[in-house]
């Protein structure tokens, strides 16, 4: 089903690029794209002020939502620890309790799920923000890895540039691909990004505790990701048996020693495909698998790319 009448609801200390996303993507009138009635909404009355202190006039109040079909709500403000105003989360109620879409972008997400309108479902957020929207709104099942959620009358994104590919989305989910394919060219942007929000988190090699077997086993380990090693051997380097080292290693990493050991070799390829122009197969075996055909699954399922697809997206210069 198609939308005409689009409402962007903006508060007070808006980051002035994600106010900017949903209108960047249905403002615009383009060739052969349809005409969207974009109205820009103060959530709290008057100028909306940005957090680079930039006013934008926002010729519409809270009434506007009760006549759009899409309501999309770009992000919130710092601290996350104020709630929206009353008003504006009854306002997000009411027009999806009428059929209305609503929308969260980025931290937008914060602002319908403090309406109530994500209890019991599925949404995603900016993976640094992931884990508190997990914990204020335990009933919320928080989507840390993905680009954006689509539950039908409610969406959410991941965060900044993972608007626009909500936005994108739903263009083609209401009017098809080639519109969609035409508003992402213009803007210079793919139709549609491979992967989630893993390819862009920044995992930092963990630097072991020093001064205990256990620390300097895997402190070793790091160094030589590319030789065969065994949870039998780490075990006998660390002078434990294989049950106090599984002991020990659950309690120190929270997760198995296998686990761990994949986990440390797909971060390491990470690292040399983002450094190094070699090729697939010889960062591969430096990270520890036995071909780029053994690297490729694990690296796709931590990552959500492939990993000629990361490094074109993160790699050296050709």
């Amino acid at each position: 089903m198609g939308f005409r009448t689009i409402a962007v609801v903006m508060f007070d200390e808006i980051p002035l690029f994600e106010a900017s996303v949903p209108i960047a993507v249905f403002g615009e009138r383009r060739t052969g794209s349809p005409e969207f009635d974009v109205r820009a909404v103060s959530a709290e009355g008057g100028p909306v002020r940005t957090d680079a202190g930039i006013a934008l006039s926002a010729p519409y109040g809270l009434d506007a939502v009760d006549e759009a079909d899409l309501v999309i709500v770009p992000t919130w403000r710092h601290p996350l620890d104020r709630p929206p105003a009353a008003e504006a989360l009854e306002a997000l109620r009411t027009a999806h309790r009428r059929g209305a879409t609503v929308v969260g972008l980025c931290l937008g997400t914060f602002v319908l799920a403090a309406a109530g309108l994500l209890d019991g479902r599925p949404a995603a957020t900016h993976w640094r923000y992931a884990p508190l929207l997990a914990s204020r709104y335990p009933s919320i099942e928080v989507k840390p890895d993905v680009l954006y959620v689509d539950e039908g009358d409610l969406l959410t994104s991941a965060g900044s540039a993972g608007g626009i590919d909500l936005c994108l989305h739903l263009v083609r989910r209401a009017y098809g691909h080639q519109v969609a394919n035409d508003i992402a060219r213009s803007m210079v942007m793919p139709p549609h990004r491979a992967g989630g929000q893993a390819q862009y988190i920044d995992h930092p090699v963990p630097v072991p505790e020093t001064g205990d077997p256990l620390g300097e086993t895997l402190e070793w380990a790091l160094r030589n990701l590319d030789q065969e090693l065994t949870v039998d051997s780490l075990s006998s380097r660390a002078m434990m048996s294989r049950r106090t080292f599984d002991r020990r290693f659950r309690q120190a990493t929270g997760t198995t020693p296998t686990q761990w050991l994949l986990h440390q070799r797909v971060l390491h390829a990470q690292r040399l495909l983002e450094t190094t122009g070699e090729p697939v197969e010889r960062v591969a075996r430096r990270s520890g698998f036995a071909s780029a055909v053994a690297l490729r699954p694990h690296f796709r399922r931590q990552v959500g790319v492939s990993p000629t697809t990361y490094r074109q997206a993160f790699g050296p210069p050709a």
